[in-house]
């Protein structure tokens, strides 16, 4: 297609997409009308030029429409959180460990996640090792949403986006609109989400986005290191984080906080770095869960599960939030909740919970 060449080269130029425009180009990449070769050159020479909030709506309405399996869970709200990947600062996987906890508090937990582009252990990764099927239909995500108040999608999973996206990310190793875009585009479309993001420049960008595409509360968020310096798309607790946040009245304000907000000593990069392989850091999530992975790792799994339950109305700030968290596990709810979540989130209940028993024993044990 001549048309689509030329348009990444005005890309490649600096020349925007209008969303329309955004939306016309993934139609053609989703569809396969034209060659993987001008595929990748659109996805990469979107994120050289960096990506409008006009163009993630075009390419997340793509998405959604053409390449989505949709369900609706009768229970609700429903929230969901996530990172984008990308970013300079390498972190173990904290997202995951805060939807459980906030899971447990009541809250309807959405997830749309997928295994590891830009990192070392995806959400997909760590909750296939702790016995979540995650390559089950959307209807059983569904019903472990409804019966266990958390699931996860698959954004790999033609089970999930049958035409292209699975395909399209199984061949990718470098990150793209689709982190942001792709990620958005989650079955059940929930309401209230929570987001990381790879640079505080795309903070309001994506809100923006989100308020377009229908949803009433969000926060958007981009960590930052002790000097400033790299930057990870988690609320820091190294240093400043800044904050973006879509209130119910449809505003969006802007701050920034710092660890000592939450009461915490700053922790140091080495301190929340990744582990080298999928065991250990299933391990290692059954241990925050269970309380007794204690310091910096638990202190941050913490800090980015408070503006989930801030935005659900289940903490009237964030360091309430954090402490409300730090609660929920020193009573158990979360190991409760995963274990729901595996029994419910499954083709296989009873092979999903002997590994996940397996594993707990393990992480007991260590």
């Amino acid at each position: 297609m001549e048309a689509f060449g030329s348009r990444v080269m005005d890309i490649i130029r600096g020349e925007n997409l209008s969303r329309p425009g955004a939306k016309e180009m993934f139609e053609a990449v989703l569809l396969d009308e034209v060659e993987e070769i001008e595929q990748g050159a659109f996805l990469a020479a979107l994120v050289a030029k960096g990506e409008t909030p006009e163009e993630i709506a075009g390419s997340w309405e793509a998405i959604y429409e053409l390449d989505t399996v949709k369900v609706t869970p009768s229970v609700g709200p429903l929230v969901e959180n996530c990172g984008t990947g990308m970013d300079l600062l390498s972190t173990f996987n904290i997202s995951t460990a805060a939807s459980v906890i906030a899971a447990s508090a009541g809250i309807y937990m959405a997830k749309h996640g997928a295994r590891a582009i830009t990192s070392s252990c995806g959400a997909i990764d760590i909750l296939e090792s702790v016995g979540v099927d995650v390559e089950c239909s959307v209807e059983i995500v569904k019903k472990s949403i409804e019966e266990a108040g958390i699931g996860i999608f698959n954004g790999m999973s033609p089970e999930v986006h049958p035409k292209a996206l699975f395909r399209i990310l199984s061949k990718i190793h470098f990150g793209t609109i689709l982190n942001i875009a792709a990620s958005l585009s989650n079955p059940a479309l929930p309401e209230y989400g929570v987001r990381g993001v790879y640079t505080p420049d795309l903070v309001e960008p994506v809100l923006w986005v989100m308020k377009a595409i229908g949803y009433r509360r969000a926060i958007v968020f981009h960590g930052l290191n002790h000097d400033g310096s790299k930057g990870m798309d988690e609320i820091s607790t190294l240093g400043e984080t800044v904050i973006g946040e879509l209130h119910a009245d449809g505003e969006i304000s802007r701050y920034t906080i710092t660890p000592e907000a939450f009461g915490i000593t700053r922790a140091n990069e080495a301190a929340i770095a990744p582990l080298q392989s999928r065991r250990d850091a299933a391990l290692d999530f059954l241990r925050i869960l269970g309380g007794t992975e204690k310091g910096s790792r638990e202190d941050i799994v913490l800090a980015n599960t408070a503006p989930i339950l801030y935005i659900a109305g289940k903490a009237k700030d964030l360091e309430d939030g954090f402490l409300k968290a730090k609660e929920l596990i020193q009573r158990g709810k979360p190991i409760d909740k995963l274990e729901a979540w595996v029994l419910a989130q499954n083709r296989d209940p009873v092979r999903g919970v002997e590994q996940l028993d397996h594993l707990l024993k393990d992480s007991n044990a260590s």
